[in-house]
């Protein structure tokens, strides 16, 4: 099972590093990132692999819902079948 991580905000130092040491912590593997910066704002999607989670899925999302927050930012995970269902077609 995997999961999309969306996090948009203003650039700041560690932001990657928040958020995949979260994953780390709960034994989700960052599969693949992408990121960009526009003048000072970052946005990034991650894919997750979260089969081996340690901790609930709702405890994983609000972990990095709470970390983007405390770093203003927005954060936003989606499970892969819910992504998948709202993009098809």
């Amino acid at each position: 099972m995997r999961a999309v991580v969306a996090v948009i905000g203003k650039d700041t130092v560690g932001i990657l590093a928040k958020v995949s040491g979260i994953c780390a912590d709960c034994k989700a593997n960052v599969m693949d990132v992408t990121q960009t910066i526009m003048q000072d704002l970052f946005a990034m999607t991650m894919m997750i692999e979260i089969s081996n989670l340690t901790v609930d899925y709702v405890d994983f999302a609000d972990k990095l819902i709470a970390a983007g927050k405390e770093m203003g930012l927005q954060v936003h995970v989606m499970h892969e079948d819910i992504f998948n269902a709202m993009h098809r077609i």
